[in-house]
């Protein structure tokens, strides 16, 4: 077993929170109020922004041409995304540079500043609870998928294979690069807690 399958398995339990919190269940019912999907798309477009910026920041460290190149793959994946919210935006109004929520400030400056300040294996534990939980979402939300629904596409987007794969090359550089045992922990296991406030600031947005 790599590094990410035992970093995944120890923070279960913060994922089973995560698909069982009423905001995720929402969406793939459908039933959830449209306002706080708003919410979270404007918020979820300014973390995207980080994201992006932070897989930079670590292309730049990266000591390997094919570490270089898995990050220019997940940088270009993480633009396609905000291809999503511009339709969410397009189709309901939504404000993709909103001023950010605490929630989401205090995710973008984790990610920032361990990517910009910290080794790239560092870097890259931060960021990899936000895809493996993702595609993990995505995967376990189909089976209970409203296809008429409005928010079908968010469920499709990550359950697919290509997301899977995203979350899988990340995790391969994770296994790669590792870095200080204790830290790895610690960065992960902040990355997941992170993740659970931003479903409920958007869940409590309402």
């Amino acid at each position: 077993m790599g590094l990410a399958q035992e970093l995944w398995e120890r923070h279960a339990r913060i994922a089973q929170a995560c698909l069982d919190h009423p905001f995720v269940r929402g969406i793939a019912s459908g039933d959830l109020p449209l306002d706080r999907f708003r919410f979270y798309v404007g918020q979820d477009a300014y973390f995207l922004d980080a994201f992006v910026r932070a897989y930079a920041l670590l292309m730049a460290k990266a000591p390997d041409r094919e570490g270089l190149l898995a990050f220019k793959t997940l940088l270009d994946g993480a633009l396609d995304e905000l291809n999503l919210h511009r339709g969410y935006a397009q189709r309901w109004g939504i404000d993709l540079q909103p001023p950010p929520a605490p929630a989401t400030a205090a995710y973008t400056d984790f990610l920032l500043r361990t990517a910009a300040l910290e080794p790239v294996g560092h870097g890259v534990a931060a960021q990899t609870p936000c895809m493996r939980l993702y595609a993990f979402l995505g995967s376990h939300l189909k089976t209970a998928l409203e296809e008429a629904g409005p928010y079908a596409e968010w469920v499709q987007t990550y359950g697919s294979p290509e997301f899977e794969q995203l979350a899988r090359t990340l995790e391969g550089l994770l296994d790669r690069y590792g870095g200080d045992p204790g830290r790895l922990e610690e960065l992960y296991r902040r990355a997941m807690e992170l993740e659970y406030q931003f479903f409920e600031a958007a869940w409590r947005s309402g």
